[in-house]
């Protein structure tokens, strides 16, 4: 499975999908989405791996945290669906180890969603994770 942690010159593994196959995306797009979470949900540290990948653009990724010293902080790590419906790209973003939290649903605007799928409020700290579904959205539409 590709991992990258969102450093340009960081050491990764060969890319194993030859140029044009689709079953593994790019590592400019992995590195793209740690870049993007490293950013927004800074002081964390982001790798990515691919859990999942089904046509372009319609990929399950788990962003993999750390602290700035390089711990790993599994109860910071998320889930994060990017996936086209009709024309639209839509991005969902939720907490890998508690299913009882809220999920972000990011279409054309941001949505909270409770387990049973019903809108709800923003849990606590939730700016971050919304500055980070809207960012990806805007750098993986074309013309953004």
């Amino acid at each position: 499975m590709p991992w990258t942690d969102g450093q340009p010159d960081a050491e990764r593994p060969e890319d194993p999908a030859p140029e044009g196959d689709l079953t593994v995306p790019a590592v400019d797009l992995l590195q793209l989405v740690a870049a993007a979470a490293d950013l927004c949900r800074r002081p964390l540290r982001h790798g990515v791996v691919v859990l999942n990948q089904g046509e372009e653009l319609d990929l399950l990724l788990r962003l993999e945290t750390r602290d700035p010293g390089g711990e790993r902080l599994p109860e910071h790590d998320l889930e994060l669906e990017i996936y086209r419906s009709g024309q639209e790209l839509n991005l969902t973003l939720a907490w890998l180890v508690d299913g009882d939290r809220p999920m972000l649903w990011q279409g054309s605007h941001g949505l909270w969603m409770d387990g049973q799928g019903m809108r709800c409020q923003p849990p606590e700290g939730a700016a971050p994770l919304e500055a980070l579904t809207r960012r990806l959205r805007a750098l993986l539409l074309p013309g953004s």
